[in-house]
């Protein structure tokens, strides 16, 4: 006969009684209270004792309690072990030896196991004590039951201790929550934790149910590890992904990624003895659902109500809605919010000067929306462990540090406007406390460039450079209830706002005796918004910021360790971080870092809607564009392959006498410092336009270009980017590399207009403009010829190809 007896978990020895009812919490120091006694519970431990005859007890209720203990429990010495009949015809008695040995090890533990006896007296004996075994156990389970309510029941006691003051406080607060918090108060200059996690209890603790039975995206992501399964195709080299397509009405065909997971499947078995509780995992990634305007409310999208009644006035960019459209958002912006808030990896290549403030409302929402979350989790864990001295696994709500959020942004201007939307989401009109509002303005705003009337910019460098274009910058920010802290230390900062250039030397380099990148631990939200200008600025910066995401922090920053989530202690924060890439180009750079980078184990997505006509049909200047194929096996291999061809194929024709004022475009530093450096070892006449040359060389280089003292012009794409000077003279025009910004194409190719032509020199008839290419540019291509035709281009067994345009 088979017997099962189940044991009672881990017998683990932990205290939990309390010595008074007003310990801790934030009613712990307020009046004098009445003492109340919580009772000890019992622990046992199967591991042996020298002086407890084989059970560990932890005592605290004095000498006068061991007696009512003993009588409940016999000691081991009294037990009396019964002897057991074990049949078995293929056993020896050495075999019986070994076991009694084995169970001899288990003092005073009655060995569980299922016996098959063939004597119907064994079968008996055995019956009997299993079944005073499950007496034993019951009587345990209803004594901790016991000792578990009398507990509860002193907590209960702490509330009735409150003073009528406190009651009516808590009261009017309850009253606040069930409205829906339509009264907000102004927060004063110091408002402290205490009063915060009143506030904050009552709300987060009545909605926290629901929140879980509705299935947030937050509770579903962040709350859980992932099984093995997911593990194993996140880490996978490279990720085992299922590629599927979606088209939406304003985004446009999508690309969607999704780390493939088998789900495990549980056996339930009642004979199995289960020690160890079912671990709930966290579901494997979907193909995100566009949110429909017309049938879903802000309230489906899971926002706190804390900031659910600004959205409305927030977002500025929102067009006449419709009487049918209940959510106060753009189409636009409904179907970005529709990955986002499924915490999805985002790469949007076409952010325009046009939709650049509804993207900033919805990321800034999305942000705002997830710190709130994560702050009240926390809030809510502290009270309830006021009263607590161990932390259970349910409390894991933290991560290695503080900061959660990470925006980084090119120019000041940029992050003016992300702070005020910030507070816009967050606070009513005129209610909530900035601190340090006037130090920002001063800072983040003024020295703006002055745009020349005379030859004037073009529209998108004004629209670019309008506001402060200082690119170092950073700012940790803090979120409470009622006040955000502007200037915070990044260990007690939320958000972190700040360019490249501005954490680069913070971070600084291996060997240097000062340097922090403990704050980029626990990244849970990244987000780059235009992404393109960081290759202007210096790309190295922000590779070196993803570099240092995730890493082990040198020191533990105050942080309870028994509060940090098992993924960010196993060191999978990199899978749970949300990266959202927003940029007006699709180039390599780029594109690499959200295959490479972006290994987020909800899936991410990408917009890829093909270029119909590129830039190439806004050249007005009627010139022939000849384009010429090299060929490289990968893109490393490509750099010196373009050099070549270059020295080879191009330079050899250009040399000629006919040929003068050539300008070579380089969009690269280091490939125009490769050039430069050659030119000078030839012996080749030319001048140089780079960003770091001073203004009377550049002067100079184009005077002489323009005379023809200079038979080659180099001129690299960062200076046009933050310059945009008219270069006169121009008659052949070579692009070293397809540009990184496609208008600049042809905004170099509409300088060879006959206007800004020297007419003594050179005539109309022999301009040219030449373009050197890979299939590893077809991005860069597609921009200005267009996807359709730079297909057929790179596909092509021919090498030349020639455009003209009229």
């Amino acid at each position: 006969m088979f017997i099962n007896v189940k044991m009672k978990g881990k017998f683990k020895g932990k205290q939990r009684g309390k010595q008074s009812g007003n310990k801790g919490g934030n009613r712990g120091n307020k009046g004098n209270k009445k003492q109340k006694f919580k009772p000890q519970r019992k622990t046992y431990s199967l591991h042996n004792s020298k002086n407890d005859g084989g059970f560990s007890k932890k005592r605290k209720f004095g000498d006068n309690k061991e007696k009512d203990y003993e009588t409940k429990r016999p000691r081991n010495d009294e037990i009396e072990k019964p002897e057991e009949k074990v049949v078995s015809e293929s056993s020896s008695e050495e075999e019986v030896d070994d076991m009694q040995q084995l169970l001899g090890t288990f003092k005073g533990v009655k060995p569980r196991t299922a016996i098959d006896s063939s004597s119907e007296e064994s079968e008996e004996e055995d019956e009997i004590e299993s079944n005073e075994q499950l007496k034993d156990i019951d009587q345990e389970e209803e004594e901790d039951s016991d000792v578990s309510n009398m507990a509860s029941d002193s907590e209960h006691d702490d509330l009735s201790d409150l003073t009528d003051e406190q009651q009516e406080e808590l009261s009017e607060l309850e009253q606040n929550v069930k409205e829906g918090h339509e009264s907000a108060e102004k927060a004063d200059e110091d408002v402290d934790d205490d009063e915060e996690i009143e506030i904050q209890l009552l709300e987060d603790h009545s909605t926290e149910t629901k929140i879980e039975m509705q299935n947030d995206p937050f509770v579903k992501h962040c709350l859980f590890d992932i099984n093995e399964s997911l593990l194993n195709s996140v880490q996978n080299v490279p990720p085992l992904l299922d590629n599927t397509k979606a088209t939406w009405s304003e985004l446009g065909t999508l690309l969607i990624q999704i780390p493939k997971c088998i789900e495990t499947i549980e056996i339930d078995n009642e004979n199995l003895i289960q020690i160890e509780e079912k671990k709930v995992f966290a579901s494997g990634a979907k193909v995100p659902v566009k949110i429909s305007q017309s049938k879903s409310t802000l309230q489906d999208l899971f926002i706190k109500p804390q900031i659910l009644k600004n959205i409305q006035k927030a977002n500025t960019t929102m067009h006449s809605t419709t009487s049918d459209s209940e959510l106060p958002l753009t189409q636009l912006q409904t179907e970005v919010f529709s990955i986002l808030n499924n915490y999805q990896d985002l790469y949007f290549p076409q952010r325009t000067f046009e939709n650049g403030e509804e993207l900033r409302f919805v990321y800034c929402l999305h942000a705002m929306n997830h710190v709130i979350k994560t702050r009240l989790k926390v809030i809510n864990h502290n009270s309830r462990l006021t009263n607590k001295d161990d932390v259970s696994e349910e409390f894991r709500d933290q991560g290695l540090v503080r900061p959660k959020v990470l925006i980084i942004l090119p120019f000041r201007d940029a992050a003016y406007k992300v702070i005020n939307m910030l507070i816009d989401i967050l606070f009513d009109e005129d209610k909530g406390n900035v601190m340090n509002k006037n130090r920002f303005v001063d800072e983040f705003t003024g020295s703006e460039l002055i745009m020349p009337k005379k030859n004037p910019k073009p529209e998108d460098y004004e629209l670019l450079f309008c506001g402060n274009s200082n690119d170092d910058f950073k700012i940790g920010i803090t979120i409470t209830k009622k006040s955000m802290k502007l200037y915070a230390d990044f260990y007690s900062s939320d958000i972190i706002i700040a360019s490249p250039l501005g954490l680069r030397p913070i971070i600084g380099a291996e060997g240097e005796p000062e340097r922090d990148y403990d704050f980029l631990a626990s990244i849970e939200l990244l987000i780059l918004d235009q992404t393109e200008i960081f290759l202007m600025q210096n790309w190295d910066h922000l590779l070196h910021i993803f570099k240092h995401l995730h890493m082990q922090p040198k020191e533990s920053h105050g942080t309870d360790f028994a509060r940090v989530r098992t993924w960010s202690l196993n060191g999978w924060a990199k899978y749970y971080r949300q990266t959202i890439l927003l940029s007006s180009l699709q180039v390599p750079e780029i594109n690499s870092i959200f295959n490479k980078q972006c290994c987020n184990y909800a899936g991410k997505v990408k917009v890829v809607n093909p270029i119909a006509f590129g830039s190439i049909r806004q050249v007005f200047v009627q010139v022939p564009h000849v384009y010429h194929k090299f060929n490289a096996t990968n893109s490393a291999e490509a750099i010196d392959a373009r050099f070549d061809f270059f020295i080879n194929k191009i330079l050899p024709q250009q040399k000629d006498t006919s040929m003068k004022h050539t300008l070579i475009y380089v969009a690269n530093y280091f490939d125009y410092v490769r050039l430069r450096n050659y030119f000078k070892k030839e012996d080749i006449g030319f001048v140089q336009i780079c960003e770091y040359s001073k203004d009377n060389k550049i002067a100079r280089a184009r005077d002489m270009f323009f005379h023809g003292d200079a038979h080659f012009l180099l001129y690299t794409e960062r200076y046009h980017f933050f310059n945009r000077k008219r270069i006169k003279g121009i008659r052949q025009l070579i692009f070293y590399q397809p540009p990184y910004f496609p208008h600049f194409y042809y905004e170099m190719c509409n300088l060879m207009q006959e206007a800004n032509m020297n007419k003594k020199l050179g005539s109309v008839s022999n301009m040219t403009v030449n373009v050197i290419y890979s299939k590893y540019d077809i991005q860069q291509l597609s921009a200005i010829v267009g996807t359709e035709r730079a297909i057929k281009m790179v596909q092509s067994d021919r090498s030349v190809h020639m455009l003209l345009t009229d």
